[in-house]
């Protein structure tokens, strides 16, 4: 993303997790780790979206830690239906704290990364033993494909396009109405957000700056 990007790998439970590091300039807030689209759909740590998201969090001064899931790019392993791909976030988290301890920790995803993330989030605060998410977002989450479980961190963040074709922005909003949580909706724009990377990183730098 950045000429000073950080790649480096860490131990999975499928083998090597490749990763790219992103250092703010200023002091450091806290750590966020952020989940790509679905692999068997061309979905990498790379993908526009997850970049927008890592320069968002980048710009607030939080460390913005991207990676590949077991089966992408470096990282070993195959497609496990999302199952290992949430023990795969779990292990990059795992591998941050103890890198850098005692910072904030926030998860963000686009679409299938939307799910990995909140599950992530759901593990750590049924696990008496970890830290909570302190921070979640979720862009165009695939609720329309996989089970999304109910929201647990504090301040989250919910974006998603009018006129989605990939998750129909009804599969969100049916999924946010029991939990009363709001859900910022982009008028006519698509899954992919499409000419409209700018004004994402705008709404996610004044959602998250809160």
């Amino acid at each position: 993303m950045k000429p000073d990007t950080r790649r480096e790998s860490i131990a999975g439970p499928a083998g090597t997790i490749e990763c790219a590091i992103d250092e703010p300039v200023a002091s450091v807030r806290g750590t966020a780790v952020l989940c790509h689209p679905h692999p068997q759909f061309g979905g990498t740590m790379d993908n526009k979206v997850v970049q927008t998201l890592a320069r968002a969090f980048l710009q607030l001064g939080w460390r913005a830690v991207r990676f590949n899931f077991r089966g992408v790019g470096a990282s070993a392993g195959h497609w496990d239906e999302g199952r290992g791909e949430i023990d795969d976030a779990l292990a990059v988290i795992a591998a941050q704290r103890a890198a850098v301890p005692g910072l904030p920790l926030a998860l963000g995803g686009f679409s299938f990364g939307g799910y990995v993330a909140a599950q992530a989030a759901a593990r750590l605060a049924a696990d008496p033993a970890a830290t909570p998410v302190q921070r979640l977002v979720l862009v165009a989450p695939a609720s329309s494909r996989f089970t999304m479980p109910a929201v647990v961190a504090p301040g989250a963040v919910l974006i998603h396009g009018e006129a989605d074709d990939v998750v129909p922005l009804a599969a969100t909003l049916d999924w946010a109405r029991p939990q009363v949580l709001p859900v910022i909706v982009l008028p006519g724009v698509g899954h992919f957000f499409h000419g409209q990377l700018t004004l994402l990183r705008h709404l996610l730098v004044q959602a998250l700056g809160h």
